[in-house]
């Protein structure tokens, strides 16, 4: 694989450099920039396949260079040291990022995975559903999460979730309109990444949109009805958190 290094501090260029050398012998590194300038010049003259982008840079952000590209033929693995809606964002978006300072293992995981998405030629949406979440920092209602499915990926609105299902391994999301979608990743990856938003956790099989909860009925622990008419038990442990989170959401 080809790739482009761009960050503004030398000592990270060399650092991750070195890091790629000693771990990932299957990136050639055609060219380091220390802005975005530079940055945009060598993606166009070299054509590579992977750029490791720092975020945050004087003048334009690696971000703002993403965002004034019309051809994205190529993958990225951010770089940063930010604050936590960055990486909620980043997380959302499905991007791959490592934060500063760089983790070996963390560095071989992103490569790898960013080779079995290049064999398998498939083109991701993570780069517009990033830059969409990032012009609406701190409004989760409007943020767009990026599912990964066998044939790439699937882009939902938040509030077209109704809930989220444990199967075993795997977590399928039951979406407005009776559709489903079936991703293989543990609820409790989505429970931690939807824990800020609307979504809570109401049994250990089940993470809820609250805002499509139409009903709850009491009981030991009381049962919710969604929106599409789904029925769902709240475990007895998880009934006092439900009833504060709900008072939250509708403000009654």
């Amino acid at each position: 694989m080809k790739a482009i290094l761009v960050d503004d501090e030398p000592d990270g260029i060399r650092t991750l450099q070195k890091m790629l050398e000693l771990h990932c012998p299957q990136v050639k590194v055609t060219a380091t920039c220390n802005n975005t300038t530079a940055a945009k010049q060598k993606l166009e003259e070299l054509k590579p396949d992977l750029i490791f982008l720092d975020i945050q840079m004087p003048g334009k952000t690696g971000l703002d260079m993403l965002a004034d590209l019309t051809i994205k033929n190529f993958e990225v693995i951010f770089v940063t040291a930010h604050n936590d809606y960055m990486l909620q964002a980043l997380q959302f978006s499905a991007a791959d990022y490592l934060l500063k300072p760089v983790d070996e293992d963390r560095l071989i995981d992103a490569v790898k995975r960013v080779e079995k998405k290049l064999e398998a030629g498939k083109k991701d949406q993570w780069s517009e559903t990033l830059l969409h979440n990032l012009s609406n920092p701190g409004n989760s209602t409007e943020m767009r999460l990026c599912l990964p499915t066998t044939k790439g990926f699937i882009v939902l609105k938040l509030e077209n979730i109704i809930y989220c299902e444990a199967e075993r391994s795997y977590t399928k999301f039951h979406l407005e309109g009776n559709k489903t979608v079936t991703v293989s990743k543990p609820l409790l990856e989505y429970n931690n990444l939807l824990g800020d938003t609307s979504f809570l956790r109401i049994h250990k099989s089940f993470l809820v949109n609250l805002r499509h909860v139409k009903e709850y009925q009491r009981g030991e622990g009381g049962m919710v009805i969604m929106s599409n008419n789904a029925e769902i038990e709240v475990s007895r442990r998880k009934k006092e958190q439900f009833l504060l989170k709900i008072k939250e959401v509708y403000r009654y």
